[in-house]
């Protein structure tokens, strides 16, 4: 059965499902409760009941000439819609649905369109009709809005509405801005609560509910705060006066089915759950707050926390944020298990890097990265974002969450176990597929931090040449030395004597960094040479440095470019990030860099999919003719003579044995083969490597070229990839192969042609003809959902045109892909 929980336009789940015949009550119940307008609008005539042939027309379909769906709030039907094909075996169908009033304006209608748009694509219905009248503006509304191309008609005093059903770029456009707001309403009203119950607060002041309950009063959280407990005042949040948004649960695991029931009676908006449960228990736990229209953070999370409402929910009573009437932080920060969380929160607070937003999501039973990625992307209070995650829940989903994402926003990633369940790809490929959604991947909590510390003080650099100051010639040097080996271009250097004066150092920084041939600096500082006695602990190199720290914070405090700063002891002044070693401080000023190129480099265009292309095309040769991707013809031959038949044409011919076609380096190709006498001769020696009889290709050559490999791979955790390399086994077993998620933009397939370590070979090759084939098989990957594999190997490319020789593929029966058709949740 076809189901899912969805998000409504307030962030409530509610259940959507196809129909059933034991629905028939549910059903009758629900018309009871429309008013006489909403019958009206739906039926066009009071119908102030369900006759009983009606009824049974209603929950009994075929899921194919007729498919109806029903969604369900809690346990009662608040909407259902269904379409019916007009006449057997039609493209055409008549769709339609109905709300209960207090659901109405809420998006359930778009939510089932989408389901039965995709419902019906699959059994060969391209259309769907409506009528409507013309004073249901709402009605009208939501098949207008859906991003189909509809035609209306005004007649007999209905508004008549036409509209294809396949999927189109603006309707997915139109479905992932829809996805964006529900998710992220559905997240805000959990980090930004007008009131909260806490479940599990003992007595005696001890335990996780207590500490949580302390922690929220003591942080500053204006409004409400609800103990809910046996012995409490207050023992069911029903007894509560007014709406709770956040429940925070830390009861015994056999006691959470009963805080799940009382919440969901008091119309409770979501679960924090600090218990561990297992798996089991989790699963339960979601169904039963979904089914009350509640989502869920854990079960097993330290907590979550927002700066700008003083909401401390953790188990940790002292957060980054700055002390008012300081501004609170800027920086989101997500990961998943509460020990991480611990070590994040301390480590944030160290550095002084002020935390907007803090969230464990902990087993990620259902709020997700995707879903703080969806609050973020909006969240006027969060300029950079920061995850730890330990595992990849939909990761096609947040590349493409990312991608937009990042354009407005940076993100830092810590990735622990990188486990992406089912993935056929290689860690290598999951980083590089991640790097182009413009995410910055780094290797170690303190990297993470780094690169945070850059972003959220620094402005954005504007090219990538990093200048160097130091208060000694060695150091300058050894930071040159870093910044080379980064990749990145060293600026105007210099450095001043390790006995230059604060002031004589600041005007050195100033004039770097007001150089035009510099896009970012690094200074270095280290303490003066003593002139007395040492000290024997660090407090005389730390005074010594404050007047440096002074001159460098004066110098660049106008600066449009990034500032980092490693001060080889002591401190740096507060708005530069400092950094303990040289080391530190050029790589992550050198991944922001890498994040502003990225940001330089625009999104691109999809192409339409070329004129007669064919997803359902029954054969690979089909299928890339329809997509106008041209393959070689090659004749099978087995035996002398049916080689020496094949090899009659005129021009040279190439022999190869079918199961190894591109295996020069094996000797199963000859090349320039002319004539039958020579294709037996070279038959002959072909049979004698791979044995008697061996099946070959005789195909005709073409002009030579650089030879190199595409692949598809509809990777079952990431759908559809494209990959691209040199031909080759040594590429081949270096595995210096590029990917990108399909489809491709113009954009992205000329970023995959360089992609390569290899791609310097390709110099003086057509690469505008190879962006061009990558962008056709990225269509045919994204549109053919029969499509397993595909291989084209070998593609020669020249410097005018490129020939494909060979292609491999597999096709089979379509599978449900990630992160595609209607929106629902995880």
């Amino acid at each position: 059965m076809r189901s899912a929980d969805v998000l409504l336009a307030d962030g409530t789940a509610v259940h959507l499902r196809q129909v059933e015949p034991t629905d028939a009550d549910a059903v009758v119940a629900m018309h009871a409760r429309f008013s006489e307008r909403t019958r009206y609008l739906r039926y066009f005539s009071p119908y102030p009941r369900i006759p009983a042939r009606d009824l049974h027309r209603f929950v009994n379909v075929d899921h194919v000439d007729r498919e109806a769906f029903v969604v369900a709030a809690g346990d009662r039907l608040i909407a259902v819609g269904r379409y019916e094909r007009l006449g057997e075996g039609a493209p055409t169908a008549e769709v339609a649905f109905v709300v209960e009033d207090a659901y109405q304006g809420r998006g359930v209608g778009s939510v089932l369109l989408e389901y039965l748009a995709a419902a019906a694509g699959e059994v060969g219905i391209s259309r769907f009709v409506a009528e409507v009248l013309p004073e249901n503006g709402a009605m009208l509304r939501v098949f207008t809005d859906a991003g189909y191309e509809v035609s209306r008609k005004f007649a007999d005093g209905v508004v008549a509405l036409t509209f294809p059903v396949a999927p189109t770029e603006r309707s997915r456009a139109v479905q992932a801005e829809r996805e964006q707001r529900t998710e992220a309403r559905s997240v805000a009203r959990l980090l930004r609560p007008g009131a909260i119950a806490v479940y599990g607060a003992s007595a005696s002041g001890r335990g996780v509910g207590a500490a949580v309950l302390a922690h929220l009063r003591g942080a500053g959280f204006a409004g409400p705060v609800h103990e809910i407990h046996p012995k409490a005042m207050v023992t069911s949040a029903s007894q509560v006066d007014g709406p709770i948004d956040l429940a925070v649960v830390a009861v015994p695991p056999d006691a959470i089915a009963d805080v799940v029931a009382d919440a969901a009676a008091a119309g409770v908006h979501g679960l924090l759950t600090l218990t561990e449960l297992d798996p089991a228990a989790r699963r339960e736990l979601v169904r039963s707050a979904r089914a009350a229209g509640m989502r869920v953070i854990g079960p097993g999370s330290l907590g979550v926390a927002d700066a700008t409402v003083r909401l401390n929910a953790t188990l940790v009573p002292r957060l980054p944020w700055p002390a008012p009437p300081a501004p609170p932080g800027r920086v989101g920060l997500f990961c998943h298990s509460g020990t991480l969380g611990l070590l994040l929160l301390a480590e944030a607070d160290r550095r002084r890097l002020g935390v907007s937003v803090f969230v464990s999501a902990g087993r990620r039973a259902d709020v997700s990265g995707n879903d703080l990625l969806q609050f973020w992307a909006q969240d006027p209070h969060t300029d950079v974002i920061a995850m730890y995650l330990e595992t990849f829940g939909n990761p096609r989903k947040f590349a493409r969450i990312a991608r937009a994402v990042g354009r407005h926003k940076p993100i830092v990633m810590l990735a622990g176990h990188t486990g992406v369940g089912g993935s056929g790809l290689d860690d290598a490929a999951m980083q590089a597929l991640r790097a182009h959604s413009g995410v910055i991947e780094t290797g170690t909590v303190g990297e993470l931090f780094d690169v945070a510390m850059v972003l959220a003080a620094q402005p954005v650099p504007t090219g990538a040449r990093i200048g160097v100051i130091a208060n000694a010639f060695p150091l300058a040097a050894l930071a040159a030395a870093e910044i080379r080996a980064a990749g990145l271009p060293v600026g105007r250097s210099g450095a001043v004597g390790p006995g230059a004066s604060p002031a004589e150092f600041g005007a050195a920084v100033r004039d770097i960094v007001r150089s035009d041939d510099v896009d970012a600096l690094v200074v270095v500082v280290a303490p003066p040479l003593p002139t007395g006695p040492v000290a024997a602990d660090q407090s005389a190199e730390t005074a010594l440095l404050e007047p440096y720290a002074a001159a460098l914070a004066d110098a660049v405090a106008d600066a449009d470019k990034p500032v980092v700063a490693s001060f080889l002891a002591g401190q740096g002044p507060a708005g530069v990030p400092s950094f303990r070693s040289i080391e530190e401080a050029v790589r992550a000023l050198a991944q922001v860099i890498r994040r502003a190129a990225w940001l330089r480099v625009p999104p691109g265009a999809l192409p339409p999919s070329p004129p007669g292309a064919d997803p359902d095309a029954p054969t690979i040769e089909a299928l890339l003719a329809s997509y106008g991707v041209e393959v070689v013809g090659a004749v099978r031959a087995r035996g002398a003579a049916e080689v020496a038949a094949a090899a009659d044409v005129a021009g040279a011919v190439a022999l190869k044995v079918s199961d190894r076609p591109h295996r020069i380096d094996l000797g199963a190709v000859r090349l320039n083969v002319a004539g039958p006498a020579e294709a037996r001769r070279a038959y002959a020696d072909l049979e004698e490597l791979f044995g008697a009889q061996v099946e070959v290709l005789v195909q005709p050559m073409v002009a030579p070229g650089v030879a190199v490999v595409v692949e598809v791979v509809d990777d079952p955790a990431f759908g559809p990839v494209v990959g691209f390399g040199l031909g080759g086994p040594v590429t081949e077993l270096v595995g210096d192969r590029a990917w990108r998620a399909a489809p491709l933009t113009d954009t992205d397939a000329a970023a995959l042609v360089r992609a390569p370590r290899a791609f310097p070979l390709l110099q003086g090759c057509d690469l505008d003809g190879l962006a061009e084939l990558l962008v056709r098989v990225g269509q045919l990957a994204d549109e053919a959902p029969r499509l397993r594999r595909l291989t084209l190997n070998p593609v020669l490319v020249r410097g005018s045109g490129l020939s494909v020789l060979g292609a491999a593929g597999e096709l089979a029966d379509p599978q449900p892909r990630p992160d595609t058709g209607p929106r629902h949740l995880r």
